[in-house]
């Protein structure tokens, strides 16, 4: 072969190598797309609302249409099969207004006298709602004169009657309740009031209402504000908050027993600094959100990163186009199984130490697998270097008891105001904002210890009218 034909096959060698690696880059570029497109809030930290908008796709992920016959047979509506079954129990006696007995005077099929059996009687019990469920009341003053100076003395309102003015303590709490827990508007509690309760009251009347129920519970919102700081373990999440279109941020901080919301035109770790200070002893759960790396990075804060974050991460992976991709995230999503039954037979073993050492077992398994068996894609390695970084944070719950390795708690307790937002569609002023924070840490804290919403509302309004004090949202501590 001449030299002029071998110096053309080479040229021709290099030029397909070329083009193989931008069609390769290309390949990948597009993969990476492709599997940006099917994020959800399976594989991914997208809300589960994105599902709807981009629903998925009616194929499964073995190939075959969603229409195809399977052997697992469709669960129906309602209670299934094994299931126990729930009943509310009866009103007690001293709960029941009347009592109504019903008999035969006579046998019905042949006329005969009845006689009383041992059998219990057959009860259904009825509640039904009062046909004017409000008290009026009026309050005069005496205009009095006295005999000796001629000088005209009319009493004092009481502070608590003067304070609530035409709304009383139970209503006052009752508008608050309906403005905050049932996500009413003013319009909507107008006409509830109008039509159910028949009393007629203005918007604008009912803001200055809502504004008390606000004030009445500032004392017991800065209470829980200032103990978040002593917490032994706080789970923290945030979103997105709307203020007359700008964008502000409510974060949740989680307690055992209480939870606190704070709105704040930041998302970064400064937020976290003016609420837990730079001295917090406590464990954070958190998500993998840059400004909880910084605070845990700046002041050397303890923190449990959500598995179930870095689950749905996996699961990306491992319904990655890209083979290698899938391969990789199957076998993470083995240890991640392996993890999750072992904590869910932790009553199977004998010591506390055997159970964290099968734990730390399958930690390091999956960490090794995470880190030295990466198939070397972008994906891969990104998901490689969180735990080259942080994978101590990301297992905590193992070597600190008591410590969930998920941040469902806070994801559940922020769920409400997510539920709220858009619902009401934010707030329009400072005032909305304080109403928010404080209304829905009562809410939230109230529903953590089985308390009534309304029942603390209306003790909290009539001790701000009266000007006694505040009922503590962490007076059932102890017995707890």
């Amino acid at each position: 072969m001449s030299a002029k034909k071998k110096k053309s096959n080479c040229s021709n060698c290099k030029r397909l190598e070329k083009r193989l690696e931008k069609l390769e880059a290309k390949l990948s570029k597009l993969e990476s797309q492709l599997a940006k497109a099917k994020k959800n809030s399976s594989n991914s930290s997208k809300p589960p609302s994105s599902d709807i908008v981009n629903p998925k796709s009616s194929s499964s992920s073995d190939g075959q249409s969603s229409g195809a016959k399977t052997t697992d047979k469709k669960r129906t509506r309602g209670g299934q099969p094994g299931h126990t079954r729930h009943e509310r129990p009866p009103f007690r006696p001293d709960e029941i207004d009347n009592t109504w007995i019903y008999f035969y005077e006579a046998c019905p099929c042949c006329g005969g006298k009845l006689v009383e059996t041992d059998a219990p009687d057959k009860v259904l019990q009825q509640v039904d709602l009062a046909s004017l469920p409000i008290t009026v009341e009026e309050h005069r003053r005496l205009t009095q004169q006295c005999s000796q100076c001629g000088k005209q003395h009319c009493i004092r309102w009481p502070d608590d009657l003067k304070k609530a003015g035409l709304v009383g303590p139970r209503l006052t709490a009752l508008v608050g309740y309906c403005k905050s827990a049932c996500h009413m508007s003013f319009t909507s509690i107008r006409k509830f009031l109008r039509d159910v309760v028949q009393v007629t009251i203005s918007r604008g009347q009912l803001r200055k209402v809502v504004a008390k129920v606000a004030d009445s519970i500032l004392d017991p919102y800065e209470q829980l504000l200032a103990m978040l700081p002593g917490q032994e373990r706080l789970n923290v999440d945030e979103t997105g908050h709307k203020e007359n279109g700008k964008r502000l941020w409510t974060w949740c901080f989680r307690a055992a027993l209480f939870t606190v919301y704070k709105i704040s035109p930041s998302r970064g770790s400064q937020v976290l600094v003016e609420v837990l200070g730079e001295e917090f002893n406590g464990v954070l759960g958190c998500d993998y959100f840059s400004a909880y790396r910084k605070y845990m990075k700046d002041f050397n804060v303890v923190v449990q990163f959500c598995l179930a974050h870095f689950i749905r991460d996996v699961k990306f992976l491992a319904t990655h186009p890209n083979k290698q991709n899938r391969e990789h995230g199957e076998r993470l999503l083995e240890h991640l199984r392996k993890l999750f039954k072992t904590l869910h037979r932790r009553d199977e073993y004998a010591t506390e130490a055997g159970f964290r050492n099968a734990l730390t077992r399958i930690r390091n398994d999956m960490v090794h697998d995470a880190i030295m068996e990466s198939p070397g894609t972008r994906e891969a390695d990104n998901l490689g270097d969180r735990f080259v970084e942080h994978f101590e944070s990301y297992f905590t719950f193992i070597t600190t008891p008591g410590v969930e390795p998920t941040n469902n708690l806070a994801e559940q307790a922020i769920r409400f105001v997510a539920i709220h937002r858009r619902m009401t569609q934010g707030t329009r002023s400072e005032n909305g904002r304080s109403w928010c924070e404080r209304i829905w840490t009562v809410i939230t804290t109230c529903e953590q210890q089985s308390r009534s919403v309304f029942d603390y509302l209306t003790d909290a309004v009539a001790a701000h009218f009266s000007g006694n004090p505040f009922p503590s949202l962490i007076a059932t501590q102890d017995s707890s």
